[in-house]
């Protein structure tokens, strides 16, 4: 399938959402610098307090690649600096990707944090200039799932034992909030459990549908890039 051009947004590039991509969805992820890359810009505010600064899947796949990793700082020194113009783009992104997956007949599906924590709900919402796109993403920003956010947008939470705090946040809103979920990290994709937390735990790595999840489970991850040596909390030993 040929790939439409575009400014900012990634299509096609991502293995694991190659595994849901086909005759019934594609996936679009914009991919910037995360958390103190980039001077005077954070763009994931709760990466210390959550543990996931070092080992963020910046470095994972092929984010290893030092000309991918400039590309994600052009686009967040673009979003720093220009907003307006950053948000232009993406904009018109957004607007070609879905009319592309119209004509194809397939659900055209965004992950705008690839590797931010950025509230992006009043962008996806516009009036419903985008209802056609299934947005979806992971955070750890934990208020977020308290708010009124679009129908179209899925949120997963990110769970880490990094500090008690952050780890009471997120089985706090896993309590109150019914049928939410949570992504957790794991060491070894071998030995990773049935259940966490009183949860179960279903495979997050055979693609990165989330929003087809079944509700209230543990969307179960295993470490990548130089989360595999992470020892903040992160990154979850299973008994």
């Amino acid at each position: 399938m040929a790939i439409m051009k575009t400014n900012l947004l990634s299509i096609g590039t991502n293995a694991k959402t190659i595994k849901g991509d086909g005759s019934e969805y594609l996936t679009a992820i914009l991919y910037l610098a995360p958390a103190d890359i980039v001077e005077g810009v954070n763009l994931c505010p709760l990466a210390v307090l959550a543990g996931c600064k070092s080992a963020c899947l910046y470095s994972a796949g092929r984010g290893q690649m030092n000309c991918v990793q400039k590309a994600r700082i052009r686009k967040t020194v673009l979003f720093r600096d220009y907003q307006d113009l950053f948000l232009s783009q993406l904009n018109e992104d957004l607007e070609r990707f879905q009319n592309y997956c119209r004509k194809k007949g397939i659900q055209p599906c965004v992950r705008l944090n690839g590797t931010s924590d950025i509230p992006w709900y009043k962008l996806i919402d516009m009036g419903g200039r985008f209802k056609g796109i299934q947005f979806y993403d992971y955070a750890k920003v934990v208020n977020r799932v308290y708010k009124d956010i679009p129908d179209n947008y899925h949120i997963t939470l990110s769970y880490s034992e990094a500090s008690p705090r952050y780890q009471a946040m997120v089985l706090k809103a896993m309590k109150e909030n019914k049928g939410q979920n949570m992504a957790v990290v794991f060491r070894d994709k071998n030995t990773m459990p049935k259940t966490f937390m009183g949860y179960p735990v279903i495979d997050g790595d055979k693609d990165d549908l989330r929003f087809l999840d079944p509700q209230g489970v543990v969307v179960g991850l295993y470490a990548k890039g130089s989360a595999r040596k992470d020892q903040s909390g992160f990154v979850i030993d299973a008994a």
